[in-house]
Order: C-alpha cells, then structure tokens, then sequence
C-alpha cells in the first residue's frame, strides 16, 4: 500500500456516532484525548432509548459532543462542516438491515445515498484529510468463492441494502479521483457484542430465550457468518483513520483491482476470518445463558446470504492487524451486559 502517512488528529466526526459500532469507537478515540463530535438523528429504527444510554455509557466527558441532525439534511450537514473543522470523517449512520430494505427502500435512499453524498460534499470542501466510511460484507451477494476478498467482482448485490453499500464505494471512489480526497472503505462482517443493535440475531435470540419463546432459525439453521466482535472492528478501524491512503503506482486500468485506485482510495475487509455456523452460534449462546433454545426452523429470507467470510490477508499486510476474539468471549461478553443492562 502506498499512503500519504499519518498526521495528527485533534476532532474526528462519527457519523452514526449514537450507534454500536460509533458510540464504541467514539469511546476509544476519547482515551486518546481525541475530541469526538457524533452526528445521530436518534431515529426510531430501534429503541432511541439504547442509543442515548451507549453515549451516557461509552463517552461521557468534555471531549464527546452530541449533535442530532439527519445525514440527509444537506443544509444542516453543510452548516456542521462550515462551523469545525475535521482531520477525519468516519461515516457509521446507515439504514441497516437486509430485511428492512425489502419494506423500507426510501429509507436506504435518504440515508445511505443522500446523505453519503452530503458527507462526501462536506469534506470537499472543508479540507478533510481523511473519510473513512462503513461498508458492508452484504456488497458480495451472489459471490460464492470464499474468503471474500476485496479484489473480486462485486457488481451483483442481492439486496437494496448491498447495492447501497456497493453505491457508496462507488461515490467514495469518484470523489478521490476527482479531488483528490482520500477515502477507505471497510466491509464490515457481521459485528456483535455489547450495547449491540436489538435487530441483530444474537440480541433476538437472547431476548427470545430468556422469555423462553422460540427463536426463528432461517434456511433451516444452514447457514455460516463471520461473526465479529465490537472490539475487533473498533481496533481495525482505529488503525486505519490513522493511516491515509495515497495513490496506487502499480494500479492499472488494464487490469484494475476494485480494492484500490491511482486516487488515494482502499477497501478493506474487517472480519475475523473464520466462518461458523449458526448452529454452532446459538450453541455457544445457550451454554452463556445456561439455557436450552427453541427453535422455530424456516426457509432462507430474500435477499440474504448462506455465508460470508472475510479474507482479511490486504489488513494484516498494511495493518498488521487481524481480529481474533473467539465466539465464547464475545458472546460471553454480550451476555453479561444484557443480564446488567436488563437487570435480568
């Protein structure tokens, strides 16, 4: 990889920074006396309630500054930009979830594709040195040559969920090239833990089998993640803002790699490069609650996969980093912040 070097970082945007993974980074990047300022909406998707505890929770103090504004609001995101300044925008708000899409679609437009354009305008012109955005492992859709890797194909997304992710690379891409504005995307691959969202399937199934109803096991349980834990992503995508991306001299339009550019443009996969099966996922999970799941086997969703799994070798090269936290940790983890949070 050829980069542009680090520099120092005094205020980084967390788009989405009420969320999972945003209020868990903002936390990380303040213990380095990093000011945070996160950009959330507190939408209604889920519970506002769990994102207004994560940021009493994970970044309390005078270096964290809340402001609840749309992406999709260009006047105010524009306003934001005009009024700080930046060294790094990592953009985290996103409509979520595969399933939704098929009920929701607009709201993938407003969010994922509007607004993304409205951070991309901001840095522009703002001067950022570095944009770091979250994509997805849902941009691999009807792949089935594992383990995915950023240098294939991924032009066949098979949810509206993907092809916006997909879209946003596309964008981050054409705003390197034109202004030259470095951007690294990230596939993120299946991110659990702590204060995690309540749409995820190990939050459903906790919360199914301790009120001891049955849990819906798609594709007859025939299914394989790369499961990922918050602290994994968190120290990849910390490494990465540190890191800026310059131009690729070996890139070549004869042969172009999707994974970089002549532009100052990367994609990365974060995964922990192990698929499990789901099966095997939900065992871990009754053996953490001490209980037995029901379950309730049906048929393969529209618009989901059977199985992802990350090739991470392009992160361990530039970062020498891969994440490694096994199931029993992680889900252990997990369990013990809901029993807390849920006073269960």
């Amino acid at each position: 990889m050829t980069d542009s070097g680090s520099f120092p970082i005094n205020r980084v945007l967390i788009t989405g920074g009420a969320g999972f993974i945003g209020a868990h980074l903002a936390q990380r990047l303040i213990a380095d006396g990093i000011e945070v300022v996160a950009l959330d909406n507190l939408n209604d998707y889920y519970d506002p309630q769990l994102k207004r505890d994560r940021m009493a929770a994970l970044t309390q103090g005078p270096l964290f500054t809340h402001v609840n504004l749309d992406l999709a609001d260009r006047e105010g995101v524009a306003a934001l930009f005009r009024a700080q300044r930046f060294e790094v925008v990592v953009n985290l708000a996103a409509q979520a979830g595969v399933r939704y899409s098929l009920v929701n679609p607009h709201a993938y437009v407003d969010t994922n594709l509007v607004g993304f354009v409205n951070i991309l305008e901001g840095c522009r012109h703002s001067g950022v040195g570095h944009l770091v955005y979250a994509s997805s492992s849902s941009v691999y859709g009807a792949n089935t040559r594992m383990p995915f890797s950023v240098h294939d194909n991924v032009d066949h997304p098979v949810s509206l969920y993907a092809a916006s992710k997909k879209a946003n690379e596309l964008m981050a891409h054409t705003y390197s090239h034109l202004f030259g504005l470095p951007t690294t995307g990230l596939r993120f691959f299946t991110v659990y833990g702590p204060w995690g969202r309540p749409d995820m399937a190990l939050f459903l199934f906790t919360r199914a089998i301790l009120a001891n109803q049955p849990i819906e096991v798609f594709n007859n349980g025939d299914m394989e993640r790369d499961f990922t834990y918050i602290d994994d992503i968190v120290e990849g995508v910390y490494r990465v803002i540190h890191r800026v991306p310059g131009g690729d001299p070996s890139w070549n339009g004869d042969h172009p790699d999707p994974a970089s550019s002549a532009a100052p443009y990367r994609l990365y996969n974060i995964g922990n490069n192990n698929k499990e099966k789901l099966l095997r996922y939900i065992e871990v999970l009754e053996k953490c609650l001490g209980r037995k799941a029901e379950m309730n086997m049906l048929p393969m969703q529209p618009g989901d996969v059977r199985a992802t799994y990350a090739d991470v070798d392009d992160l361990v090269r530039d970062f020498d980093y891969r994440p490694g936290t096994t199931l029993e940790v992680g889900i252990a983890a997990f369990v013990d912040w809901y029993r807390k949070y849920f006073r269960l």
